[in-house]
């Protein structure tokens, strides 16, 4: 990211199609196409991995840190390659086209994933075989995982019999054998998912599009990694957190986010030489080109909370041996292509860190007009080459919504008299990707919605709440030339192409 450059923040999920969620599809190709022809040379997705209906299908809470979400599996890609007939999806149901109907996509995509999976025993596949056996080291434990909480009725791992629970080794010989058809059920939803991506990556590539990746820093209790690795993790002889994840009161929250996933003990990780945390950025870098690391001051310094607390307030930060984790990350993966997430509270400590290993933060343009504007370090003057920035992202109000409901009388005065002359609601979201396209920044990303000129309905996420979340679709009216050739004149006007 050390040439000028710009692209567009989508997650899959938002891709237009038939469905009932974006997948890996004909649509996505699409949106490479309208990249491409818009001169745009990034594409920046959320996290990959799987989602629960518990957490509202947030891609921040992390199942697995090495899995990835079958939902996004095509339809269409699968009678391409054989899994699936025409008249398989002949009578798709009448989805939303612009929000999500989780449990109704899950049920329906299911269905046709049970279709394809009875397709696929009957035939020899190698490609299946190499696959398992190369991805043995994190796949057996997920497809385990997976098959025996769907033989549980769901249930979080720690209210299994307790045998499998604390993963007794007879207990565990015993389930996969019973759960045999189930686990490599399993493993094909993530082989299937693999070579869809690789297909879709590789597109990406031959048209000079980059994809940038997400990375949750935590993942959840009711996780893989915690019911394998529970070492790894401050919990208690029990196997119950004892202290659990968060942030104190900040822009989003006066009490703070309490996230509640149970935090790293670093003591441990650095007596294995990171070996999970280096083999988890590894496997991200097979699917990404660059990876956004949230909430990264959590590698640097982490906010805990004691377990069972109500809110995050009664918190306290705890720093992480930084060096050594990141020493051993620049020795296994060149150049480091991370981005850190660094909005909120970012002491020394994590600006020095983001300096020594040259990783660039983010800048965003709707915290920028607040009273201190002349020294605000989102606002354009005080942008470096080194940073990301953006109008919003997908944790903020579309820019047209943050200007009709967020924005005081005083920050819409401080706004014009910065741009030099008023602008009205329909003309503030091009306004701002402006403002984003001619900061010396050297990357900018440009949520859809903004660059489709929505409001507040269009919203991704809202930290203040866990639900209605993560819903908002694209439309494939939305992809065409006017769109593009606005982008393209900005792209060249501001030396981005």
């Amino acid at each position: 990211m050390k040439q000028r450059g710009a692209g567009i923040l989508l997650h899959i999920s938002s891709l237009p199609n038939r469905f009932g969620i974006g997948d890996l599809g004909p649509s996505s190709y699409r949106f490479v196409d309208f990249l491409a022809a818009s001169n745009l040379h990034y594409w920046q997705i959320l996290p990959l991995n799987p989602t629960d209906p518990r957490y509202d299908n947030s891609p921040y809470h992390c199942l697995s840190a090495f899995g990835t979400n079958p939902l996004f599996i095509s339809p269409e890609k699968m009678i391409l390659d054989g899994y699936l007939e025409k008249d398989d999806i002949v009578d798709v149901p009448e989805f939303d086209f612009e929000s999500v109907e989780y449990q109704r996509v899950i049920d329906y995509k299911y269905s046709l994933f049970n279709l394809a999976y009875q397709r696929f025993k009957t035939r020899k596949v190698l490609e299946f075989d190499s696959f398992c056996a190369d991805n043995a080291w994190w796949l057996d434990d997920f497809s385990l995982f997976f098959a025996v909480k769907n033989f549980h009725n769901k249930k979080p791992w720690r209210l299994w019999p307790e045998d499998l629970a604390v993963r007794n080794p007879d207990a565990l010989q015993e389930i996969r054998s019973d759960l045999h058809d189930d686990i490599e059920a399993e493993k094909f939803l993530q082989f299937l998912f693999y070579t869809q991506w690789n297909d879709l990556k590789k597109y990406c590539r031959d048209h000079g599009v980059m994809v940038i990746g997400d990375l949750p820093i935590y993942v959840d209790y009711d996780s893989v990694d915690v019911w394998i690795n529970p070492r790894m993790f401050k919990l208690d002889q029990k196997l119950n957190p004892v202290m659990v994840s968060g942030v104190p009161p900040d822009y989003f929250s006066s009490t703070g986010q309490l996230w509640g996933n149970p935090i790293y003990d670093w003591d441990y990780l650095q007596s294995t030489g990171y070996s999970w945390w280096i083999r988890r950025f590894e496997r991200n870098f097979e699917f990404v080109d660059l990876l956004r690391v949230d909430h990264f001051r959590g590698l640097v310094a982490y906010w805990e909370v004691p377990f069972g607390e109500p809110n995050a307030i009664n918190g306290r930060w705890k720093e992480v041996p930084v060096d050594g984790l990141f020493e051993n990350l620049a020795y296994r993966i060149f150049s480091l292509p991370l981005i850190a997430e660094d909005l909120g509270i970012i002491t020394p400590d994590v600006r020095e860190t983001m300096r020594r290993y040259q990783i660039p933060g983010m800048k965003v343009l709707e915290f920028a007009f607040s009273q201190d504007i002349g020294t605000n370090p989102n606002i354009l003057h005080n942008h470096e080459k080194d940073c990301v920035v953006y109008p919003g992202t997908h944790d903020n109000i579309p820019v047209r919504g943050w200007f009709h409901n967020a924005l005081t009388i005083e920050d819409k005065e401080r706004l014009f008299a910065y741009i030099g002359r008023e602008i009205s609601e329909h003309d503030i979201s091009w306004a701002m990707i402006r403002l984003a396209m001619m900061s010396v920044a050297n990357t900018a990303i440009i949520q859809m919605q903004d660059i489709l000129g929505l409001g507040s309905e269009s919203r991704m996420n809202n930290p203040a709440s866990n639900k209605n979340n993560w819903r908002w679709r694209s439309r494939e009216m939305h992809y065409n030339s006017d769109t593009s050739r606005a982008l393209n004149k900005l792209v060249r006007l501001f030396g981005r192409g």
